[in-house]
């Protein structure tokens, strides 16, 4: 990164990395032929990217371009991309996103054709580094009414969205840390399905659940979930008020156990409606002082 702030448009090290972040993804296979597009913020206004019509896996740092935070492109012998306005609307939205990646990993993309949501409690790694993809809603790409599509699910937490029948957008403060999201999404994606055909999935306890997102905290990664009093624990239910259509609904897993809240007591510690008050504090009582009388 360039020691000042506003003056990375120049900065090649930052092109080879938006290149590498390109054969990555065109290797992987998230992004055929001139799909999927890479950007980095350089400046308070200044922002490097993948330009539009060219192999990700083949691009060269002369080939990446620069535009300002509303699209209006300041360098670069290629044009910018007319998707950098998706990767804008992010980084104004959140300040503390410099990278931004979106292609079309296959497995991810097919729950989003699908519009089969991704359920959680299931895998530790994704209750860890991910929890609640959101789906925006689909819209034809290229202008900011498909850019507009992400603002509703930008929360605090939020790392990566599907983009319903179109692809994936990942991000975060690095360029490897966009990407990663990206392969961690498409590979748990790929578990899923799998199995699927093994006859289902497993969800974890409320108890390992919350452990998760205990961790998740110690370790100094947000969650929707830590923000959010009303929704779910596993119940993808964080971004309900950006949904405009109704909330996805699982078809192909069975539907999430409804566990509270991690905002709120675990329901192993709710009372039931019409429990008498008095009566359970005297039997905790009576049970202390046995206890403390051994």
């Amino acid at each position: 990164m360039a020691n000042s702030w506003n003056s990375g448009i120049n900065d090649r090290k930052i092109k080879e990395q938006i290149c590498e972040i390109g054969r990555r993804v065109y290797d992987k296979g998230f992004a055929a032929a001139n799909d999927g597009n890479i950007s980095y913020r350089v400046g308070d206004n200044e922002v490097l990217c993948s330009p539009t019509m060219i192999c990700k896996g083949f691009m060269t740092p002369d080939d990446i371009c620069a535009v300002d935070l509303y699209g209006k492109q300041l360098a670069g012998k290629r044009k910018r991309t007319s998707e950098i306005l998706l990767h804008l609307a992010i980084m104004r939205a959140r300040e503390d996103v410099r990278a931004v990646v979106h292609c079309h990993p296959p497995h991810a993309t097919a729950f989003g054709v699908a519009r089969e949501p991704i359920p959680q409690c299931v895998l530790p790694e994704i209750e860890v580094f991910l929890g609640e993809i959101p789906f925006a809603p689909y819209e034809t790409p290229g202008g900011q009414d498909f850019a507009d599509t992400v603002l509703p699910f930008l929360k605090p937490g939020t790392n990566c969205i599907i983009l319903t029948n179109h692809g994936t957008v990942s991000f975060g403060k690095e360029l490897e840390e966009a990407y990663w999201k990206t392969e961690i999404v498409d590979a748990y994606c790929r578990i899923l399905i799998l199995a699927k055909q093994l006859g289902g999935i497993t969800y974890l306890n409320e108890q390992k659940s919350r452990e998760l997102l205990d961790l998740k905290k110690r370790l100094g990664f947000d969650d929707p979930r830590f923000h959010v009093e009303d929704c779910d624990l596993c119940g993808n239910t964080a971004f309900r008020d950006g949904y405009k259509e109704a909330l996805p609904e699982p078809k192909a897993f069975d539907a999430p156990p409804a566990f509270p809240g991690y905002l709120q007591p675990p329901a192993s510690l709710t009372i039931p409606a019409g429990t008498d008050l008095e009566a359970l504090v005297k039997l905790v009582t009576e049970q202390v002082v046995a206890a403390l009388n051994k």
